[in-house]
């Protein structure tokens, strides 16, 4: 779960971070709690995470209420 967090933060910088952020979240938070190895891994997924909501609500501020659009 540490290292799929991680990987998920990560994505989420790029594409869906109002998806992939809170998923990310969520798994390092679990991966934590159940005392994972990969301690590192689970925070990096965990502060990415944040990241990607930021970025969410950066992105939403800066082009007036949405993060991306389909028609251009």
């Amino acid at each position: 779960m540490a290292v799929a967090s991680f990987v998920l933060g990560l994505v989420g910088l790029l594409v869906l971070n109002f998806f992939l952020g809170p998923v990310a979240i969520v798994l390092a938070v679990l991966a934590l709690r159940r005392g994972t190895p990969r301690r590192f891994r689970a925070l990096l997924g965990l502060w990415l995470g944040i990241a990607d909501i930021v970025l969410l609500a950066v992105l939403m501020a800066a082009n007036g209420g949405t993060s991306w659009s389909i028609l251009g």
